[in-house]
């Protein structure tokens, strides 16, 4: 096997959520920066809010004329 071929291990990764949640994990960064986590997600928290990525809910909602 090739040696130094591999990228470098960290056990001690730190995960920072844009919700402020922040645990550690192992990976091959440093830091990894999420925007949804178990905290967080809709899936985990039982609550349905919808997660608007660039605006597509908002030109969804404008094209077909939904209201709140």
């Amino acid at each position: 096997m090739k040696k130094d071929i591999h990228p470098k291990y960290y056990p001690d990764a730190q995960v920072i959520c844009v919700c402020g949640n922040t645990f550690t994990t192992g990976s091959t960064q440093k830091v990894i920066k999420v925007e949804l986590c178990s905290k967080c997600h809709p899936f985990f928290t039982g609550e349905h809010h919808i997660v608007d990525t660039a605006g597509r809910v908002e030109r969804f909602k404008r094209r077909y004329n939904i209201k709140d």
